[in-house]
């Protein structure tokens, strides 16, 4: 998420490119940026349709730092210009920095602590409840390997399990 560019946006075919990366590694005690014009695997390089929900946030998000560039001039970070996740001062957001304030976000919201990564398993699990197919949800996903999706990925909700009784009690019946 971190590594998405503006130039993965296209607003005009209302898609998304999912082609650069972002993480951090720790050496000797400190911890450096990682920022790569290429994904972790061939298949999680993908374009996926960019729902109009996002589309307005990350609108409102470019207009927010077009005004943060003119406010703060020449201290403005302009290194991470093409990156969609800078903050205020134009500074990359570091993966570090997400998972502690997701932490601080589910705590002030009341909410059970799950790893940020954890949205991946929710996202997998509610589209596989809503009726999407392993391999769709694979292809969104952008895993390598269906067995990845289907092994880890996707929990299945009561409702698949209670429907799995059912048929399996209409076979006994039989």
């Amino acid at each position: 998420m971190l590594g998405i560019k503006w130039s993965a946006i296209d607003f005009d075919n209302n898609t998304i490119t999912v082609n650069h990366t972002v993480h951090e590694i720790g050496e000797n005690g400190k911890i450096t940026l990682i920022t790569r014009d290429r994904t972790k695997t061939k298949s999680s390089y993908r374009t996926l349709p960019l729902v109009d929900e996002i589309a307005g946030v990350l609108k409102s998000c470019k207009k927010q730092q077009e005004s943060n560039k003119k406010l703060m001039g020449s201290s403005y970070n302009k290194k991470y210009t093409e990156y969609i996740c800078v903050d205020k001062m134009g500074n990359l957001t570091k993966p570090g920095y997400v998972t502690s304030h997701f932490s601080l976000l589910l705590l002030r919201n009341e909410l059970r602590h799950i790893r940020f990564h954890d949205l991946r398993h929710s996202c997998a699990s509610l589209l596989l409840a809503r009726g999407i197919s392993i391999k769709e949800i694979q292809e969104w996903l952008g895993h390598s390997n269906y067995n990845t999706t289907a092994n880890i990925y996707a929990h299945l909700d009561i409702k698949s399990k209670q429907n799995t009784a059912v048929a399996l009690s209409g076979i006994l019946k039989r």
